[in-house]
């Protein structure tokens, strides 16, 4: 990094009393919160699974629905865009634009799969032949599983397209001449975010899906 751009990167995180920028402060206040509201609904989800593991008078197999494979294509999709997210981040760094948009293309490719994915499986769930599972029900009887399966890996989904979009967004920025290194916090930030929300999958995916094998 020149000097030059080592000074703008500087007067763009100014000292604060935690020595750390307030727009990260902030970012990590907002991860924080998110913490406690996905561990809300996982909890959720969990306990009402093992309160609610018949319907109709049988065991509720939902292995019969989930399509594993799938998944854990997508999970592993999803873990390596965090790769090409570290990527970027370390290449606006060094103020290498070129670099960085290629890495945050990768970055939201990756991510866009990972909601392609979801989407078709979820279209699968509900109309799996025999098994499908709704929002309110499970092989046509009344059942909570779908509601508190959907609610949480829809509201994960939600943040993956979140992230996706504010990646295009910079994506675009990055081409109208006004981008620097000393963006490079916006984009550290960008990639807390993103690096959270595949945190959160890796504790749903064997949570929510590889326990119902392991059952």
């Amino acid at each position: 990094m020149s000097d030059a751009s080592a000074h703008a990167l500087e007067h763009h995180e100014p000292v604060t009393s935690t020595g750390i920028p307030n727009k990260k402060v902030l970012m990590w206040a907002f991860l924080g919160s998110d913490c406690m509201f996905f561990g809300t609904l996982i909890s959720t989800h969990l306990i009402y699974r093992k309160i609610s593991a018949t319907v109709g008078g049988n065991f509720l197999d939902i292995r019969d629905v989930f399509d594993i494979e799938l998944t854990s294509f997508s999970t592993f999709i999803l873990l390596a865009s965090s790769l090409f997210m570290a990527l970027g981040v370390s290449a606006i760094h060094k103020g290498n634009l070129k670099s960085m948009r290629w890495m945050l293309f990768g970055t939201i490719i990756f991510g866009a799969i990972f909601l392609a994915c979801q989407v078709y499986e979820f279209t699968h769930f509900i109309h799996a032949p025999g098994n499908e599972l709704t929002l309110s029900t499970y092989r046509g009887e009344p059942h909570v599983f779908g509601s508190t399966f959907y609610v949480l890996t829809g509201t994960h989904g939600t943040h993956v397209a979140i992230g996706v979009f504010w990646l295009i967004g910079w994506l675009a920025y990055s081409f109208t001449g006004k981008m620097s290194v000393a963006h490079a916090i916006d984009i550290e930030i960008c990639g807390l975010y993103w690096h959270f929300v595949d945190i959160v999958w890796i504790i749903i995916f064997p949570v929510i899906y590889l326990m119902e094998y392991a059952l």
